[in-house]
């Protein structure tokens, strides 16, 4: 009865069946957490991209034009929203300036158009692209992305970028308005 009762212990202890059904449930958490870890990374990444590709077409279809109207206007935005599928273009907002520097290098926003209110950022050149007596397009870009699992942690980010060209035909026209 002693050698039973002794020996039950050992047993459980040298017993390995159940291990790695233990490892399993230790690891599991981890892996699950660090899987979708890269798949909110990843498409973070993909939108922030996106959005730069966005902002740096806006430019470049408005520093290529003579001329805009309202519905060539419309036309590159749409243009410039479509960059932006598979995610909501609900969630972009848009807006392109022309931008006159005079011959003291002080800048005036000549005319402006906007997507979905326009991101709401500030107008503010960089020094040294202030060069007397010319013109600048500027199209700025924001995404209000909003992370599928990790929203509870981070809630909506917003991603941005802007974009600079010099016009490369002459200074384009919007409606009525020149940038000169």
């Amino acid at each position: 009865m002693m050698m039973t009762a002794l020996g039950r212990p050992i047993r459980f202890i040298r017993d390995r069946r159940g291990v790695s059904a233990v490892e399993f449930a230790l690891v599991a958490p981890l892996m699950i957490a660090l899987y979708f870890g890269c798949v909110e990374i990843s498409d973070g990444v993909a939108v922030d991209r996106k959005v730069s590709l966005t902002s740096a077409t806006l430019a470049n279809l408005v520093a290529q034009s003579t001329s805009l109207s309202t519905t060539d206007m419309s036309n590159v935005l749409d243009a410039s929203t479509a960059i932006i599928q598979p995610y909501a273009s609900a969630n972009l907002k848009m807006s392109v300036y022309c931008l006159s520097i005079d011959a003291n290098k002080n800048v005036t926003t000549k005319w402006t158009a906007t997507r979905n209110g326009g991101t709401g950022m500030g107008v503010s050149v960089p020094t040294d692209l202030k060069i007397a007596s010319t013109h600048l397009i500027l199209a700025q870009v924001s995404y209000a992305y909003r992370p599928i699992v990790g929203y509870t942690i981070t809630g909506t980010l917003t991603l941005s970028d802007q974009m600079f060209m010099m016009p490369r035909i002459s200074e384009p026209t919007y409606g009525a308005t020149s940038c000169t």
